[in-house]
């Protein structure tokens, strides 16, 4: 007698779940893999990729001034391990990407940062469980995380449990 596996539509969703939850915790972090194509990727095409997209999301906000208290100031995201990363400022009225280091430097996991994005977390939560570290400036970094709270904003990523 044979043996098969049924057909991917008749795995139940728990099943598929726990599968996806595993891989990705036995997986290898794509982190280094990211970390490499990061450091080869030229400061002016990251902001073409960039800046358009956080002006535009941020835009009302922007309008509004609610920005106005970071012009000048460095912030920096950082994946664990230190790269990829991108530091972020803020210049006569536009989010800018730059190179270099942060005056204050917000770090944690792929997935932290996705849950946050996402808001599907709150950020407090996600600083006191350890999986978001802010170094530097932490009035700064706080300040940020309040301004974010506060604002209407909605990012759609790629989600496996539609």
């Amino acid at each position: 007698m044979a043996f098969s596996l049924p057909p991917i539509a008749y795995i139940s969703r728990p099943l598929l779940e726990q599968t996806l939850s595993a891989l990705r915790e036995y997986l290898p972090s794509p982190v280094p893999v990211l970390g490499a194509i990061d450091r080869r990727i030229p400061v002016p095409l990251k902001q073409l990729a960039a800046e358009a997209p956080l002006n535009r999301l941020f835009a009302q906000a922007i309008n509004d001034g609610e920005f106005d208290d970071f012009e000048g100031r460095r912030i920096r995201l950082e994946m664990s391990g230190g790269q990829p990363g991108i530091t972020i400022g803020f210049w006569a009225g536009r989010l800018r990407v730059i190179d270099g280091a942060g005056e204050v430097t917000i770090r944690g996991s792929l997935a932290a940062f996705k849950t946050l994005a996402e808001r599907r977390q709150d950020p407090d939560q996600l600083f006191f469980q350890r999986r978001l570290i802010i170094e530097g400036d932490t009035e700064l970094g706080l300040a940020l995380k309040n301004l974010l709270d506060s604002l209407e904003w909605h990012i759609h990523i790629l989600n496996l449990k539609r």
